[in-house]
């Protein structure tokens, strides 16, 4: 339906305005009689001219659907209508495109749909995890719980993955820094001093040397080097793109010496948390799963879950095929077969959750404090030998002069 701007008066006179989805100006006038409004001025809200151009468009991002998700419980533990919440989370939504999804998720259930059909055609949004626990709620008659739980389990999941992007960004931006700084000193100021080392005469110091043709060799090729790494990049995106490159560079991700017990530990965390929340709202172990496989991130990660999935369905427990593969702390295994044998599995799963979240925390901080000597004990040198090959003409023009 069409969008309508309005203002009108109360009966107190005072000025009030808003915007009323209606089938026409007159069914909005009819509208505002009907609540006590007066002097009502109505015009269709004008369309936006990008709206149709995808890319220009905010995105929807997990913090947006994570509010959604609490206020939507929040509103069905109160006892509102399922197509009343989604009407009034779609007014009050700020992100344009969010907003349409959900009115026209409002749409698809006034017409007969399920919920969990209706946010199933929106996969980049609610994925199979937010999807399946929806069914399960809608089944059980717990939307709300089920709703509540999403939104705790996105807001540990936003904050683990927000920890991990906080460890790889201080590094790329101290080595981006590094390179701008010895690039910098390469292309235009070593330049300067070659002009100078010219009308000194004689030959130039080895490391001199070295420099000056770097530098030339930099302004020479740096649009060959450029491309270079944009074809490198582009193959490399071609090659994990494959079934074998995935392998490749995810086994070798878990086995970095720096960043691969980091990464075995927030794909510990992450395993343990989803699939506790999936078998907490009612979701079945292999289904659960299936699904957390497919969310781990790694290749790796993701063949040994499902492993383990069709171990399970072939009557085997769970630890049994999770200690196999290898990936997972021997701890990790203990404590899940102990879950299992006391029918306590998902309470387990998520106090293992908590324990990992704590150890993401310590990692990050070594992590952090380990690389910022590394990088300056790379970085002082290399800015260093720079400047000392600089001079090194001068002081030997000024020994030959004394």
């Amino acid at each position: 339906m069409p969008i309508f701007m309005w203002q009108a008066e109360t009966k107190k006179g005072e000025s009030r305005k808003g915007e009323i989805d209606a089938a026409d100006e007159a069914a909005v006038r009819g509208q505002l009689r009907r609540q006590g409004f007066k002097s009502i001025t109505v015009k269709k809200k004008p369309k936006d001219l990008f709206e149709n151009i995808a890319f220009l468009q905010p995105k929807v991002t997990e913090k947006d659907v994570v509010v959604f998700a609490r206020i939507f419980a929040t509103m069905i533990n109160a006892g509102l209508p399922l197509i009343q919440c989604l009407d009034l989370l779609g007014k009050q939504e700020q992100n344009k495109t969010f907003s349409k999804v959900i009115n026209s998720i409002r749409e698809d259930i006034e017409g007969g749909s399920t919920l969990t059909d209706a946010i199933s055609k929106y996969p980049k949004i609610f994925d199979n995890l937010f999807v399946n626990l929806v069914a399960a709620g809608e089944s059980g008659g717990i939307l709300d719980v089920i709703l509540q739980r999403l939104s705790n389990y996105m807001e540990k999941a936003m904050k683990l993955k927000g920890k991990v992007k906080g460890a790889m960004t201080y590094p790329i931006i101290v080595g981006v820094i590094a390179i701008v700084i010895i690039g910098g000193l390469l292309v235009f100021v070593v330049p300067m001093f070659q002009k100078m080392f010219e009308g000194m005469g004689g030959s130039l110091p080895a490391p001199t040397q070295f420099l000056v043709d770097l530098s030339e060799f930099l302004q020479k090729y740096y649009l060959y080097m450029g491309g270079g790494l944009v074809a490198l990049r582009l193959g490399f995106k071609r090659y994990y793109a494959t079934e074998k490159g995935t392998l490749v560079v995810d086994a070798l991700a878990l086995k970095a010496p720096v960043f691969g017990p980091l990464l075995k530990k927030v794909a510990v965390a992450k395993f343990t948390r989803t699939l506790s929340t999936m078998m907490q709202s009612g979701v079945p172990i292999l289904e659960g799963l299936g699904i957390v496989s497919k969310t781990s991130g790694n290749k790796i990660i993701e063949n040994a879950l499902m492993k383990t999935r069709q171990s399970i369905s072939e009557g085997k427990t769970i630890a049994e095929p999770l200690l196999e593969a290898n990936i997972f702390p021997a701890m990790v295994v203990q404590m899940i077969a102990v879950g299992e044998a006391t029918g306590a599995l998902d309470t387990m799963l998520a106090k293992i959750a908590d324990f990992y979240d704590d150890e993401v925390d310590v990692a990050v901080e070594g992590l952090t404090a380990m690389l910022e000597p590394l990088l300056m004990c790379v970085l002082g040198p290399a800015v260093g030998f720079v400047l000392i090959a600089m001079y090194l003409p001068i002081f030997q023009a000024a020994s030959a002069a004394g």
